[in-house]
């Protein structure tokens, strides 16, 4: 997949989560709000997976040593 379409991907992700968030803050009943409760996990369990395998690179920083642990 192109950087392009997978950018694209990651922002239709993006644009979904918070329009759900901004309607979980409405007046739901039950029924409705399960639905976009399950749907927002779904569109992060997706936006997650797609970002790993689109920027697959994890940096760590290196550990440092304080004037103590030298000492």
């Amino acid at each position: 997949m192109m950087i392009d379409e997978s950018l694209a991907r990651l922002r239709a992700h993006r644009l979904n989560i918070d329009r759900y968030r901004r309607l979980l803050r409405t007046n739901l009943t039950g029924l409705e709000r399960d639905f976009i409760e399950r749907r927002l996990r779904e569109e992060q369990s997706e936006l997650d997976s797609l970002a790993g395998n689109t920027f697959p690179i994890v940096m760590t920083l290196p550990k440092t040593t304080t004037s103590r642990e030298s000492a």
